[in-house]
């Protein structure tokens, strides 16, 4: 299972949840890039640009596909984005769109300042467009939960049972 959507919606953090409830494994790509890079998201950025990190997280989250069995596995913000790997993962996993109101996704991500397409004079103008530009590619999701319609342990359960939906409706 993979969670997508903007920065700051709480994948990592209801990942983890999701996954110890289901008893799978969890794993970060934006985690996993940097493991495999050996530097931060943030210098990647800032010594390879967008394409180079946006080229490594592809080719990460194809070996996650590949190497990992039962997990939940929490996407960077843009990595739904990438035809290829949105075709790989259509094929291979079921996928969830968390999404959260424009307030909240900036209340989150001002927290750290560790986010490098906000690294600029208006990030709230950033949020927005790469919500309109990012939106239609995140609706072809399998799943849909409104993360900050309730809590992080809410929008787990409104997985489960969206999961449990899925099942039913299939027969």
């Amino acid at each position: 299972m993979v969670l997508v959507g903007l920065m700051g919606v709480g994948k990592t953090t209801i990942g983890r949840r999701l996954a110890d409830r289901l008893g799978w494994a969890f794993r970060d790509s934006d985690h996993e890039v940097e493991e495999a890079a050996g530097r931060s998201v943030s210098e990647i950025f800032a010594d390879f640009g967008e394409a180079a990190f946006r080229d490594g997280e592809r080719r990460v989250i194809a070996r996650l596909m590949d190497e990992t069995g039962q997990a939940v596995i929490a996407l960077g913000g843009g990595a739904f984005i990438n035809t290829q790997t949105r075709a790989l993962l259509k094929g291979r996993s079921l996928s969830v769109w968390l999404q959260a109101d424009i307030d909240t996704l900036m209340e989150r991500v001002s927290r750290r300042d560790t986010r490098p397409l906000l690294q600029t004079e208006d990030p709230r103008a950033v949020m927005e467009r790469l919500l309109a530009e990012r939106a239609p590619v995140y609706a072809e999701a399998d799943i849909h939960v409104r993360s900050p319609d309730t809590t992080h342990d809410g929008a787990v359960q409104a997985i489960l049972d969206a999961m449990a939906e899925r099942v039913e409706a299939q027969g």
